[in-house]
């Protein structure tokens, strides 16, 4: 009979000795899921109003940042005035008042007229799929750093994502019938468009989204443009107008720009960066989505309150054309690198344009078939 050491347990106990280090040991193996690495808070504003749906795309995105991160790294989302006004989202995210934002290129167009060609391009005939291509393969996120890091200095760090549907031409008191129309015209846009609207012989005025309606509703502007039916909706247009024209080529490829601190970012690790930039990504398709949908049902709502919804005149579609044509020569002249980030992103359409003509049918033609004509 062989004795148990004094020293050594009874069976009954290393048993349970035995059992409580298994247990131990799969939590050990589970534990890489659970992080005790202190949590991340980024204050993060939107350039948008609070009810828009551009402020829900917004949340849409730190709500992936959040949980891709698994609660580690996380987006306080603030609307648009919360901090700064929408104008100065990017100063203050350069100044580290704020650790990142969500908006659009075109409102930095004031410091060089070049970021409004990352976000509101010439209509070369691609849309903004194919422009956010352009940004992933075809050099323009070097184009895009070399705008902000080296031209314009300010310190942060951007992605574009969200490809915005083509925008209208616009809220009107009255139906535009030919370009002549446009001449003398007070109207809102922003970026390059402003440009092209000045080239048409319009007199712009530059207002963020908040502001639009009560300009028009005053008798400040006669027509103004913001971006789709959902958010036009939202921001009362159609409760001063009854004009809603469609198709237009003043911005024909936008996307949304999400920018954080420069400084603040590089001291994240690696997996933070990624998650940033993945969340951004991944936010692109399910804007786009949920933009088909709620946009698609906001505009036949449009037609149910009453709104006369028009196509825009040819006329006016091939006059922008042309003034796209002036905008582009006079601003390549003055500015050496808006000329480079133009050649490259002629050279990308040319050849990615080309392709989608000779390889897609005619969506009018299937539709047409399917649903008649409309």
């Amino acid at each position: 009979m062989t004795e148990t050491p004094a020293s050594a347990p009874p069976k009954s106990d290393r048993r349970r000795f035995l059992a409580l280090a298994g247990a131990t040991a799969a939590a050990t193996v589970a534990a890489p899921n659970v992080s005790n690495a202190q949590t991340m808070t980024l204050r993060f504003q939107s350039t948008w109003p609070q009810r828009d749906i551009f402020h829900e795309f917004c949340n849409d995105y730190a709500a992936r940042v959040n949980a891709i991160s698994g609660g580690r790294l996380r987006l306080e989302v603030l609307a648009a005035g919360a901090v700064v006004p929408a104008f100065q989202l990017q100063d203050a995210v350069h100044a580290g008042i704020l650790d990142g934002g969500h908006g659009v290129t075109a409102y930095w167009f004031g410091k060089n007229k070049a970021y409004s060609l990352f976000g509101t391009p010439p209509a070369y005939g691609w849309d903004a799929h194919n422009f956010l291509a352009w940004m992933n393969y075809g050099g323009g996120y070097d184009l895009y750093n070399e705008l902000v890091t080296q031209i314009t200095r300010v310190n942060v760090v951007g992605f574009l994502t969200g490809p915005m549907p083509c925008q209208p031409l616009g809220w009107f008191k009255r139906e535009l019938t030919q370009a002549s129309d446009l001449r003398g015209l007070k109207y809102r846009t922003v970026g390059l468009a402003a440009d092209l609207f000045n080239e048409l012989g319009s007199a712009v005025t530059i207002l963020p989204g908040g502001e639009i309606v009560p300009a028009l509703e005053r008798g400040l502007i006669d027509g103004a443009e913001f971006n789709n039916p959902t958010s036009d909706t939202i921001l009362g247009f159609p409760d001063v107008s009854k004009v809603y024209m469609l198709q237009s080529y003043h911005q024909a490829a936008e996307a949304f720009e999400v920018i954080f601190n420069k400084g603040k970012y590089d001291a994240m690790g690696a997996e933070q960066k990624a998650i940033l930039k993945f969340a951004a990504e991944s936010a692109s398709s399910d804007m786009y989505w949920k933009a088909l949908d709620r946009y698609s049902r906001d505009l036949a709502a449009l037609r149910g309150r009453g709104v006369n919804v028009i196509k825009t005149p040819d006329a006016i579609l091939k006059a922008q054309l042309e003034a796209w044509d002036k905008v582009v020569a006079r601003l390549s002249a003055e500015n050496p690198f808006f000329k480079k980030v133009i050649d490259s992103q002629r050279a990308w359409a040319q050849r990615t344009v080309g392709y989608e003509r000779v390889n897609t049918p005619s969506r009018d033609m299937s539709y047409t078939h399917f649903f008649g004509a409309s």
